[in-house]
């Protein structure tokens, strides 16, 4: 647990949603839900880069937020099963 705990603190950049390209257009759309609708915002060529690395990191961290839950989720059930035993 402690090494996932560690590699989610060591994720330096994180972004939600998706990275789009524009149809005949240089620049792209960075869309992302928020607050119960979907907000847009566009990213030009020069942070296309560093905004997709930054969506990467948070689909990372949130497999390891989700292996993280999974193995307390197991340690609890065991903790559980000793005390029914007892």
């Amino acid at each position: 647990m402690k090494r996932l705990l560690a590699r989610m603190a060591a994720i330096e950049q994180m972004e939600r949603g998706n990275l789009c390209q524009m149809t005949e257009r240089s620049h792209y759309n960075h869309q992302t839900w928020r607050e119960g609708r979907n907000e847009v915002r566009y990213v030009s060529n020069t942070e296309v880069e560093a905004v997709q690395k930054a969506i990467v990191g948070y689909q990372l961290f949130m497999i390891l937020a989700e292996q993280y839950a999974d193995e307390v989720i197991r340690l609890t059930k065991c903790e559980y099963e000793k005390k029914k035993r007892r």
